[in-house]
């Protein structure tokens, strides 16, 4: 029986945890060839062990230019094309107003800004006309979040980003989309507090979620995978909250 991604070829960026190696398993099972990037090798192989024979490693971090350009060499001499571009690398940290640094400034909006930026950028000539863009962007992007500024205006952007490239992109078919998960049961969630305040954490933000709970990293797989697949061919510059109606209500 086919599947609805059979014969694809995908680039998940920041593939190694979290949301990003749940939707790289997502893609593969769905038929598609999958590369993923990442920035340590052992997590990286481990997440190729883990998808299985469909995966493709590729060790970079999305904010240094040259490893992209290594990583769409690399791909165009193994695939010669891009059917799935979801770029996902990025992340964040907690920093009340009066403490932000430059380092923290530049980091922040270096990954998760600049270098979607340069993901898709640089993916241009390997994407097929009709290709399909994803951009991680979070809640975030429309609600305000103490302490979270910084990380929260890069998401902002990013779901900018979005609505500008659709219009570039439209006269080559390929859709650009954004979603924005809710708080997800992933270890950069957990990460932004001690390993004592996690569990406290994690019970706050379900707290704030009508359906009650977090949500798990498969579910947002499975998002990307439909904004991915030819059933969401006329959906285009839209922004995909699944967030158990968190930013809804």
């Amino acid at each position: 029986m086919s599947k609805q991604l059979d014969g694809k070829i995908a680039l998940v960026t920041g593939g190694t945890s979290g949301i990003g190696l749940a939707t790289a398993q997502e893609l593969a099972e769905q038929g598609a060839r999958v590369f993923i990037t990442g920035r340590r090798q052992a997590e990286l192989d481990a997440a190729v062990d883990t998808i299985g024979p469909a995966a493709t490693g590729l060790r970079a971090d999305a904010s240094v230019l040259a490893d992209l350009d290594k990583v769409y060499a690399e791909i165009a001499r193994r695939a010669g094309r891009l059917d799935i571009l979801f770029a996902n690398a990025g992340g964040g940290d907690m920093m009340p107003l009066g403490a932000i640094t430059e380092e923290h400034f530049d980091r922040v909006f270096g990954t998760n800004v600049r270098g979607t930026l340069f993901t898709v950028q640089k993916a241009l000539p390997l994407l097929a006309d009709g290709a399909s863009v994803i951009l991680t962007a979070s809640t975030t992007s429309v609600q305000g979040t103490a302490n979270f500024s910084v990380y929260s205006a890069s998401k902002a952007a990013v779901r900018n980003f979005a609505r500008s490239w659709a219009l570039d992109l439209k006269d080559r078919g390929i859709r650009v989309n954004v979603v924005s998960p809710g708080p997800i049961r992933t270890p950069g969630l957990g990460g932004l507090v001690p390993d004592e305040g996690r569990q406290g954490l994690f019970d706050y933000l379900a707290s704030q979620v009508p359906l009650g709970r977090l949500g798990e990293p498969r579910e947002i797989g499975k998002s990307v995978a439909f904004l991915a697949s030819d059933a969401a061919s006329f959906i285009n510059g839209i922004e995909l909250f699944v967030d158990g109606g968190m930013a809804q209500v």
